[in-house]
């Protein structure tokens, strides 16, 4: 349970953190949103250390469907479009990966 706040908590980080940048490349803001983007994509590496796995690479491609929810999640919520079916296929498929990597046999 508790990876699972570390993952939600990561995955936040990051899409503020780069949403930061996005505002700053594309949406032509002040490069002052780049020190904010870059202090909270340094939290998000740390965040995602704290998930338990014996292996980073395992953490990560479990954390890969947490974050496209969490992505969805932030353009219904903070840009204000809805997602399209295929989008919620897909973040279905992405969370049964992520669930047969963090649930499956354990060695």
């Amino acid at each position: 349970m508790l990876n699972a706040l570390w993952y939600l908590l990561a995955a936040a980080c990051e899409i503020a953190g780069c949403y930061s940048v996005w505002m700053w490349l594309r949406l032509g803001r002040s490069a002052w949103w780049l020190l904010p983007g870059t202090l909270i994509l340094i939290a998000f590496a740390v965040v995602l250390t704290r998930v338990d796995s014996a292996f980073a690479g395992r953490a990560f491609a479990a954390y890969g469907g947490v974050y496209i929810v969490s992505s969805l999640i932030w353009l219904a919520v903070i840009e204000r479009t809805t997602p399209r079916i295929m989008d919620l296929v897909g973040v279905a498929l992405c969370l049964a990966g992520s669930a047969a990597i963090l649930i499956g046999g354990r060695s």
